[in-house]
């Protein structure tokens, strides 16, 4: 599976941190990097359920493929969100399907500081993309 440029720009990102202050810090201005979902993205509809704190996530169908954004109101989980949809984007519904998330955030070096709630908030997002990409 090729990375999209967005992802391969983050995997360089994160080699370059020393340890898991740098990377929290990279991970807030990654958190800035979120496009804003309007009030009327921001409803139960949208809503992710299974995170601690509250997400939401809206798809759109461009050129044959899904195109995902997401908001939270935690920042620490904006960044995780901004780095899961770098490594999304542009990939196919199989491709989503076959999607190691656990291998991405190792990657990034930050596998060991997920703690399971935000781990499994990270998979509920994960699995309602896959829910999208399939019935689309």
């Amino acid at each position: 599976m090729t990375l999209a440029q967005s992802a391969l720009q983050a995997e360089e990102a994160f080699a370059t941190c020393s340890g898991w202050e740098a990377r929290a810090r990279l991970l807030m201005q990654w958190s800035e990097r979120l496009e804003p979902l309007d009030d009327s993205e921001r409803t139960d509809a949208h809503r992710i359920h299974g995170c601690e704190s509250r997400v939401w996530l809206a798809a759109t169908q461009r050129d044959g493929r899904l195109h995902f954004r997401a908001d939270s109101e935690a920042r620490l989980l904006r960044g995780l969100l901004a780095l899961l949809l770098v490594r999304v984007e542009g990939l196919s519904s199989k491709e989503l399907l076959n999607l190691d998330l656990d291998d991405w955030f190792a990657r990034l070096g930050l596998q060991k500081q997920l703690s399971p709630s935000r781990s499994n908030g990270l998979n509920a997002v994960l699995q309602r993309m896959r829910e999208l990409a399939q019935t689309t």
